[in-house]
């Protein structure tokens, strides 16, 4: 590991100066004056503590030092220059290994189909993508963006993007509201099996709106909790419960029959899904290509 922060000084000037074989020919070049040119040498021979350079007025040449020098200067100053012209061309062609996390219900449904498009349009991109409905630290877990749906994300320095809004949907299975009837009015629930979802802010409190305007908040303790929406899916299914879901999770089901709407008279929680990541500043083009893939393709 480098600790001298000072090891390259002059490792430019000096190859310089022994590729153009003068000290003028070298400052002419680089806009700076002779004397700049050659106490930047005087330095590093000095840090180094060895002569790298036999000069006169007339003749330049390496020292048996300054050839090893020199040899092994050129080396690492090409390493340098390949590795900035990678950097450069990843700024423009989209290559790498893109890792996202997002959440169980759209990666496997909604957003599959997506991912597969981006990876047939870029073959130079690799995805790394976590589907989980767990609140991930994108910083500390090196994710290069995140997809999260809620009603509202808390404060921070990341950038949140929405790309697609949808609402959440109270529903339950045609055999539970059988068996347990169905409730008229949100306070009824505290009566019911509640499914409930662990990653909410509130696990056991859900908010309703009336038509009118009036604001419910109801408590609850739930029979079951889970952190995977598609769990309360089949846990609902299986007729355990009632839970809530992002309307766009259970379209199929409610289309079908096997789950229905409770309280429809309800105004239902409007919930937004955004691409969150760290900075729009030097953002590489694997990350920028995939949030215009990416809105792009949910608004289609």
């Amino acid at each position: 590991m480098i600790t001298d922060s000072k090891m390259l000084d002059g490792v430019v000037i000096f190859s310089q100066v022994v590729t153009n074989g003068s000290f003028t020919k070298t400052a002419d070049k680089t806009g700076h004056s002779t004397s700049y040119i050659s106490k930047e040498v005087n330095k590093l021979e000095s840090r180094l503590g060895v002569r790298l350079l036999n000069r006169t007025t007339r003749t330049l040449k390496l020292t048996p030092e300054g050839e090893l020098y020199y040899q092994q200067c050129l080396q690492v100053l090409e390493d340098l220059s390949e590795v900035e012209q990678a950097l450069d061309g990843a700024k423009t062609e989209p290559q790498g290994t893109l890792k996202i996390s997002c959440p169980v219900s759209f990666g496997a449904s909604k957003f599959g189909p997506i991912f597969t498009q981006f990876l047939l349009k870029y073959p130079q991109v690799n995805l790394d993508i976590e589907l989980s409905d767990t609140k991930v630290d994108i910083i500390e877990d090196g994710y290069d963006l995140v997809i999260r749906a809620s009603g509202s994300l808390e404060d921070s320095n990341l950038i949140c993007k929405r790309i697609m809004s949808s609402t959440d949907v109270t529903i339950a299975s045609p055999d539970y509201i059988q068996r347990k009837g169905m409730p008229k009015h949100p306070n009824e629930l505290i009566e019911h099996d509640i499914i409930g979802y662990k990653n909410s802010p509130q696990p056991k409190v859900w908010d309703f709106v009336a038509h009118n305007g009036e604001k419910i908040v109801v408590k609850m303790e739930p029979r079951i909790i889970s952190n995977l929406s598609e769990m309360k899916v089949e846990f609902c299914l299986a007729g355990l419960g009632i839970t809530r879901l992002p309307i766009i999770n259970v379209l199929d089901e409610l289309k079908s029959g096997q789950l229905v709407e409770v309280f429809p008279d309800y105004e239902n929680y409007k919930i937004d899904c955004f691409l969150v990541y760290p900075s729009r500043k030097y953002m590489s083009a694997k990350v920028r290509c995939f949030i215009d893939f990416f809105t792009q393709s949910v608004k289609e």
